[in-house]
């Protein structure tokens, strides 16, 4: 039974020059140099590769790590975005039964958006990870509306990943500690996840999902808390206006991985809100990197061969179009 994982990391040499150039570079990059985390983020070839074969993964869908181009100015960021999918576009094509990609966007520039997006389309990129957050510009701005036109006319799947909260939010929540644990607290211990729920959250209650029915989008983490609480956030529903309550727009235009996170207690919890019709398999490589006992242990925990099937690789074949058997 093959298996495809999304959300499989890489990074772009001269983006990390370029962020660590910025006047207050992003803190998160150093999690990009621990240990050997930056060479295997730079690999899209035999190493990489080799760790696929150890875990028993046939397909992996390329996804730029954070913080992305979008943190960038403008101009930077449109030219590292088309150097970025270019890269990533010609290692899926010399390894095309191994790799496909998601695209980067130059997000500090909305009005290349959606062209970068066709084009990186054109190029067979099966769709794209973005963040909740450009600059004090939010995802769901409507600067943005013309992207999600486009990536629900073009049936590219937009990821929406996690990123480090704002410089204001870190003051009045995140501060306080010793600096590693002040930067841990603001992103993988709890702010990462906070933020690209909250970036969600908001798509869905601006009705960017009544404007786009057909627009997917996929949320890490086990959807990043927000299946949490769909008991609460429901009651937003009829505040915005919207046609139907947040926990349906769950179920029928966002998917959820598990990026690594191999616990049985969060898919039994994911399938009481969502279907398995709406479950992807993902290990967050390199920051996790489960063995394939550990995943083969994982799979026992669902009900039928048939249910394993569709996390293994069905709902991703169904939703970016891969197919580790043919590609």
């Amino acid at each position: 039974m093959p298996l495809v994982a999304i959300e499989e990391h890489w990074m772009l040499p001269e983006l990390t020059s370029a962020l660590k150039a910025v006047s207050r570079p992003d803190e998160s990059l150093l999690f990009n140099e621990r240990g050997d985390l930056g060479r295997r983020l730079e690999d899209l070839g035999a190493d990489r590769i080799a760790t696929m074969d150890a875990q028993g993964i046939d397909l992996a869908v390329l996804a730029l790590t954070p913080p992305g181009a979008q943190a960038l100015p403008p101009e930077e960021a449109i030219a590292l975005s088309r150097l970025a999918n270019d890269t990533a576009a010609e290692a899926a094509r010399t390894h095309p039964t191994r790799f496909s990609s998601l695209s980067t966007l130059p997000l500090s520039s909305p009005r290349h958006v959606a062209a970068e997006l066709e084009r990186a389309a054109r190029q067979g990129h099966v769709g794209t990870m973005v963040y909740g957050r450009t600059g004090d510009r939010f995802l769901d701005d409507p600067a943005y509306d013309d992207f999600f036109a486009a990536a629900a006319g073009l049936g590219q799947p937009v990821f929406i990943h996690p990123q480090i909260p704002s410089d204001a939010l870190r003051a009045a929540a995140y501060r306080g500690f010793d600096p590693m644990t002040e930067l841990g607290l603001a992103t993988f211990g709890w702010g990462w996840h906070v933020e690209a729920a909250t970036a969600a959250l908001r798509l869905i209650l601006r009705g960017t999902f009544d404007r786009h029915p057909d627009l997917q989008i996929v949320l890490g983490h086990w959807g990043e808390l927000l299946p949490f609480w769909l008991d609460r956030a429901d009651s937003l529903a009829r505040l915005a206006g919207l046609r139907r309550p947040v926990s349906d727009y769950i179920r029928t235009n966002v998917f959820l991985t598990t990026s690594g996170m191999l616990n049985p207690a969060l898919l039994q919890h994911a399938l009481t809100v969502t279907t398995v019709d709406r479950l992807i398999f993902s290990t967050d490589y390199p920051f996790q990197q489960p063995t394939r006992a550990e995943i083969d242990t994982f799979f026992e925990h669902f009900a039928t061969e048939t249910d394993r099937h569709k996390v293994r690789s069905a709902n991703a074949a169904a939703l970016f179009g891969v197919d580790p058997l043919t590609a």
